[in-house]
């Protein structure tokens, strides 16, 4: 990251985008979770993702380098990779008769890849973003365990849902809720999310469906 601004400064690069992610905020101390959010640094991943905005927001305020963090919550979409739990589940229940999941109480925002996509392009065309962190996330929540039940009526299969331990966050690492407040972006860039989760999940089911080789459902990947 800092060769990446140190680089863009010396070539006076005209805007950098920063990806964040949603982890940054951990369990959600209140929702919606807006840009004031406080950052809880729940795993490893999450805090090298709090340090690099923090990194890339010090050269914006030091030496007026065009910055923008872009926060997209839970991007998924076709040719996900199955580390992600949407394509994990999906691609278990197309070949499978059960469904080996982690834990199903978490909520998570999930967002489609074209919203995701729009967001960033809306930022790249926007001044208004120089300077800003910007959530990127649909204002829908659903629980891990909703979503697979929403997953299966979709594939009008009768698949059972099996708790799986080694497939479960340590307990202090788990993100249990997170749902965006995606006023910010609508008001600075006039970004909406067009796709919603059902229509996303369809979409999604289909590619895989079609593309049964990508996956390897009997694999677990961290």
């Amino acid at each position: 990251t800092v060769n990446i601004l140190t680089t863009a400064r010396e070539e006076k690069a005209e805007k950098v985008i920063q990806t964040s992610t949603s982890e940054v905020y951990g369990t959600a101390q209140y929702v919606p979770i807006d840009e004031r959010h406080p950052k809880q640094p729940q795993s490893p991943y999450s805090a090298s993702k709090i340090a690099a905005d923090a990194i890339a927001l010090s050269f914006y305020y030091s030496f007026n380098l065009p910055v923008t963090i872009i926060r997209p919550f839970n991007t998924y979409g076709p040719r996900q990779s199955d580390r992600a739990v949407i394509p994990t589940l999906i691609s278990q229940a197309l070949v499978k008769e059960k469904i080996l999941m982690g834990s199903t109480t978490p909520t998570r925002d999930f967002n489609f890849v074209s919203d995701t996509v729009e967001g960033f392009i809306k930022i790249v065309e926007s001044e208004n973003s120089i300077g800003e962190e910007i959530n990127i996330g649909s204002g829908f929540e659903i629980s891990i365990g909703d979503l697979a039940e929403k997953i299966i009526f979709f594939l009008g299969k009768e698949v059972k849902l099996i708790k799986d331990e080694k497939r479960e966050r340590p307990e202090k690492s788990e993100v249990e809720r997170l749902l965006a407040d995606n006023s910010k972006a609508r008001k600075l860039l006039g970004w909406s999310p067009r796709v919603n989760i059902d229509t996303g999940l369809k979409k999604t089911i289909e590619w895989i469906k079609e593309h049964p080789d990508f996956y390897r459902p009997d694999t677990y990947n961290v």
